[in-house]
Parts: C-alpha cells; structure tokens; sequence
C-alpha cells in the first residue's frame, strides 16, 4: 500500500480534529448555559442541579468539523430524585422534569427559543452550535447495613436507568487498551474521528448513514492499529468494519444490555454505511498497484474523502521545491558574480585588462 501516513495524520490534524479556537469557544458556551439553568432555576425557586457533566461526543474528544458548525453539545444536568417534586408534591414525571429545565435556560434571549425534546432539553446558537441537555435523577438506595449506592435515570418518554457518564468511560478504557500515545494523541480516537469525518464528506449522506456513536462503537469492536502507519490503520479499519457489517447490521449499545444503537436486523443506516465504505475501499485500489505513484494516491485519497486536501500537498511541495531551486541557483549565480568581481578588482591593482 502507498504510504501516505503523513498525508493522513496532516488531514486529520488540519481538517478533521477541532482547532482549540472551536472548543474554547463551545466550552464558554457550554458554561454559560450552565450559569444561565442555575439563575434561572433559582429565580424561579426550582431545585439547584448537584452536577453537570458533559457527555457524548464531546466528552470522548471525537468531535469533528463541520463547515456549517454544525456540533452537537451534550452537558447532561444532575439531580437528586428527592428534590423533583411536582406542583402538587408529588414526583416529578420525566416530561416535567425536562420542561423545568426548558422553562429556566429560555431567558428570552434566544432567536430559536430552547425546545423539549424526547431525551433531552435543546439550545440552539445562532453561530450553528446547538447545546443538549440531558436531564438525570440521582436515585440512593441503603442496603440493611445503612450502606448508601447509587444509580441514575434519564427523563426520557418516562424516567429510564441510564447514565452517559458510563459511555464516555467505555470509551476512554477502549482508547486507553487498543491503542498507545504515539504523541499526537491515541491512534484509535484518531480513527474514529477520521471514519466519522468519511461519514460527513457528502451533505446528501447526513441523513443515510449511521450515527457518530454508531460509527464510534463499531471502530472499537474492528479496530486495527498501526502505529507506524495512520493511513494503514485507518484503510484496514474501515475494511474490517466493513466486513463486519457484511456478517450483522446489528450494532449493539455499548454499556446498556440489551438494547442497540442500530434499528432491526436489516437497519438502513448501518447498510448505508457498509456500501460507503466498499466505495471507500475500492476508491483507495490503486495504492496497492506496484506502479501507484504519489500523485496517484493522493488523488484516491482525495475521492474518498471528498476534498482536494491531499492533491494541494503536492503541488504545494513542488512549488516549494522550485522556489528552493530558484534560490539555490541564484546564490550560486551570486556567489560566481561576486567571485568575478574580486578577480577584475584584483587585475585593476595589478594595472591589467581593460581598466589599464
């Protein structure tokens, strides 16, 4: 296979991983809505959250750019089951739970005000971002010892045991055992970003293709590391997932027993994502031809991606090449006229050639 490791790792490090300016400012956001919940439930004498924690995405560092900045923000809020007492003080249903925490973020300042939704509460910010706020109840049970444990439960169509915390601590523990810090971050992580960033080459596939959690999922169940090859990993990666899904559509949620990220046996979204990836990988053919020449594979990297990121690196090697040429070739042009003039000067001392 052509190396194209640099290649790759530049993609990723230029137009795949978010660039510190995007997180510092979805992390203001983030803090600012959290501040803009707790007035707000305060000034309406609701229940002060015990914690925030981010989730998803976010939390697991596997964000990617989206030229629209389209990104999604998962910053669940936390609080104890006992506080959540409804009007007439009973407990609070899931619906009125996440309609609490609507009615305390929507200030009035927003353009598209905060809206309910099914699993959680949505803030939307006119720069593309938009913030969603799961909302949890912290449950505490004491065995016959006085001895305290806790679980917790997502408002959803109604109260559900879940707690994303437990996702983004998979996560990290399969990034941690796959995968060593090479000193550009943990290869797996890099590879779930760049196959999710494959998934979001074309607009027309957004609403096709599997989810970025899905996508997630299925890298740690068939990733293949290389630690000296990032474009080897991320090629022999997709092929394994793809392989995979050829065998079973199904993909299975990663800490809940028992329920999956996918829809049925024959989900449409993890069988768009199988034909996009044989497209992928027969795109990418031509770096296996004993012949392949750089140009080349650069090219098929481009058609898989749907860019012209790779391509510009070489042309824009060539013309530093030629601008170091025409530098060496006017230093040496330099440096001979300098050395014809030392030896006309030192004719005219000596009271020859034409200056006599």
């Amino acid at each position: 296979m052509y190396d194209c490791a640099d290649d790759v790792l530049a993609y990723h490090d230029e137009k795949v991983t978010l660039p510190q300016s995007e997180r510092t400012a979805m992390r203001e956001r983030r803090d600012a809505n959290r501040e803009r919940l707790k007035k707000g439930l305060r000034d309406q004498d609701k229940p002060v959250p015990r914690e925030f924690k981010s989730q998803g995405s976010y939390a697991m560092k596997t964000m990617v750019q989206h030229p629209q900045k389209d990104y999604d923000i998962d910053d669940g809020v936390y609080f104890d089951k006992e506080v959540l007492v409804g009007a007439r003080g009973g407990e609070m249903t899931a619906l009125q739970a996440r309609q609490m925490v609507r009615d305390a973020i929507d200030e009035g300042s927003f353009k598209t005000p905060p809206e309910v939704r099914k699993n959680c509460v949505r803030v939307y910010y006119a720069a593309g971002y938009h913030v969603d706020v799961p909302v949890y109840r912290r449950i505490t049970t004491k065995d016959v010892f006085g001895n305290e444990t806790h679980h917790y439960e997502l408002a959803s169509s109604e109260w559900k045991r879940s707690d994303a915390r437990d996702v983004t601590a998979w996560f990290d523990e399969e990034n941690a055992a796959q995968s060593p810090d090479t000193g550009n971050g943990r290869q797996l992580r890099r590879i779930t970003r760049e196959i999710k960033k494959y998934a979001r080459s074309r607009g027309s596939w957004s609403t096709q293709i599997l989810s970025g959690f899905g996508i997630t999922k299925l890298v740690t169940e068939c990733f293949r590391g290389n630690a000296d090859r990032e474009d080897k990993a991320l090629y022999d990666t997709m092929k394994a997932i793809r392989d995979r899904l050829k065998l079973n559509l199904v993909v299975e949620h990663p800490v809940t027993l028992g329920e999956t990220i996918t829809k049925g046996t024959d989900d449409p979204k993890a069988r768009f994502l199988r034909d996009k990836l044989t497209e992928a990988i027969d795109n990418l053919a031509p770096l296996f031809e004993p012949d392949c020449t750089r140009g080349k594979a650069l090219k098929c990297w481009d058609k898989v991606f749907n860019t012209t990121f790779f391509s510009d690196r070489l042309e824009k090697a060539s013309e530093l090449e030629t601008k170091s040429a025409t530098g060496a070739s006017a230093i040496l042009t330099s440096g001979l006229l300098s050395s014809a003039a030392a030896a006309q000067t030192a004719v005219r001392k000596e009271g020859g050639g034409r200056y006599a």
